[in-house]
C-alpha cells in the first residue's frame, strides 16, 4: 500500500489535533470534577449568583461558570492575643483567652463576612475586654467558669449571622501587676492569722467548758481530787527522780486550820 506524503502530513495533524482536543477535555474534567472529603464543603457561585454548598464526595461543577470556595468543618482553635483591660475595680491586669468555634452554615460564612477567622478574632478581643473589664478584680479570679460562660454565650449570638457556632471559650492567663501580687500575698497571710486566732480562742473556750464541767464534778464528788492529786504525783515522779512526794491528805490537817482560823476570828 502507497502512501501519498501529503496523506500522511495529513493524518498526522488529524493526530495532533485530536492529542490537543483529548488533552483540553482532560483539563476540562479535571476543573470540572472536585472531589470534597467529610470535612469540608464547597460554596458554589453560578455566574457569580450563589448556588448554596456541595459536599461530600464528587462535585460537577462548570468550568469558567462556576466559582468554588471551600470551607472546613473542622473546630478551630483562635488564640485570643494578651488584652490590657481595667477591671471595674480600677486595677490593670493582662489576660489572654482561647476560641473553640466551627463552621454551620457555609453560604454564610463566605457570604455573610469576607474573612470569617479574622471577624470572629476581632470579635473575641474586644468581647474579652469586655467582659473583664465590667467585672471587679475578685470575681475574674473566683468566678472564671462565669466570665467564660458569658464570654461564650456573646461571642456566640454575634457570630450566628455568619453560620458559626462558638463551642466553648476558656480563659487561659491572668497576669497581675507586681504590687497587687505583694498586696493579696499580706491579704492572704492577714486572713491566716485571723483563722489561727478564732481556733486558738475556740480551743481555750472548749478547755474552759471542760474545766468547769470536770470541778463540778469533783464538787459533788471530792474523792476525784484526792485521786486526781495522786495522778499528778505519778506523772510528776520518774525513774531517775531524787525528791520523793508524800501526800497528805487535806482531812488530816482540816481540823488545825478550822482551829487556827477559828482563834484568828475570836481574836
Amino acid at each position: 500500500m502507497i502512501i501519498d506524503i501529503s496523506d500522511l502530513g495529513s493524518i498526522i495533524s488529524g493526530l495532533g489535533t485530536a492529542v490537543v482536543a483529548i488533552f483540553f477535555l482532560l483539563i476540562v474534567l479535571s476543573t470540572a470534577i472536585k472531589v470534597v472529603p467529610e470535612y469540608r464543603r464547597i460554596v458554589l457561585f453560578r455566574l457569580g449568583r450563589l448556588v448554596g454548598s456541595r459536599g461530600p464526595g464528587i462535585v460537577f461543577i462548570m468550568p469558567f461558570i462556576d466559582r468554588a470556595m471551600t470551607v472546613d468543618l473542622r473546630i478551630l482553635t483562635l488564640d485570643v492575643p494578651v488584652q490590657e483591660v481595667i477591671t471595674k475595680d480600677n486595677v490593670a491586669i493582662k489576660v489572654n483567652a482561647v476560641v473553640y468555634f466551627r463552621v454551620l452554615e457555609p453560604s454564610k460564612s463566605v457570604v455573610e463576612v469576607e474573612n470569617y477567622i479574622v471577624a470572629t478574632s476581632q470579635l473575641a478581643q474586644t468581647t474579652l475586654r469586655s467582659v473583664v473589664g465590667s467585672v471587679e478584680l475578685d470575681e475574674v479570679l473566683s468566678s472564671r467558669e462565669k466570665i467564660n460562660q458569658e464570654l461564650q454565650k456573646i461571642i456566640d449570638d454575634r457570630t450566628d449571622p455568619w453560620g458559626i457556632k462558638v463551642s466553648a471559650v476558656e480563659v487561659k492567663e491572668l497576669e497581675l501587676p507586681e504590687g497587687m501580687k505583694r498586696a493579696m500575698a499580706r491579704q492572704a497571710e492577714a486572713e491566716r492569722e485571723r483563722r489561727a486566732k478564732i481556733i486558738a480562742a475556740e480551743g481555750e473556750l472548749q478547755a474552759a467548758e471542760k474545766l468547769s464541767e470536770a470541778a463540778r464534778k469533783m464538787e459533788a464528788s471530792p474523792i476525784t481530787l484526792q485521786l486526781r492529786y495522786l495522778q499528778t504525783i505519778r506523772e510528776i515522779s520518774g525513774e531517775r527522780n531524787t525528791t520523793t512526794f508524800f501526800p497528805i491528805p487535806v482531812d488530816l490537817i482540816k481540823p488545825f486550820v478550822d482551829k487556827l482560823t477559828g482563834g484568828e476570828k475570836s481574836a
